[in-house]
């Protein structure tokens, strides 16, 4: 699971959204980006639909998300999923 509280580009505030992980300073669900990003946006076309959106956080949101799946799983984790 992705630790979003450690991502500067995003926030989480009950009553914003439902408490969704948005882009900061936005109600911008983080989820926009990556639905975006499946359907064949760049991150440039993300970036101009969805302005205040700056591109480092699109750039800070997707790296957070890199780093987080670089981190190795437990082994006692995987022997209990299998």
């Amino acid at each position: 699971m992705i630790d979003w509280e450690k991502c500067p580009a995003v926030e989480s505030v009950p009553g914003k959204v439902s408490g969704a992980w948005v882009f900061t300073d936005t109600r911008l669900p983080v989820s926009a980006l990556f639905e975006n990003l499946e359907n064949g946006a760049t991150i440039e076309d993300f970036v101009e639909w969805f302005h205040p959106v700056d591109e480092w956080k699109v750039k800070a949101v997707l790296q957070h998300v890199a780093n987080s799946l670089k981190l190795p799983i437990p082994l006692g984790d995987i022997e209990d999923t299998v």
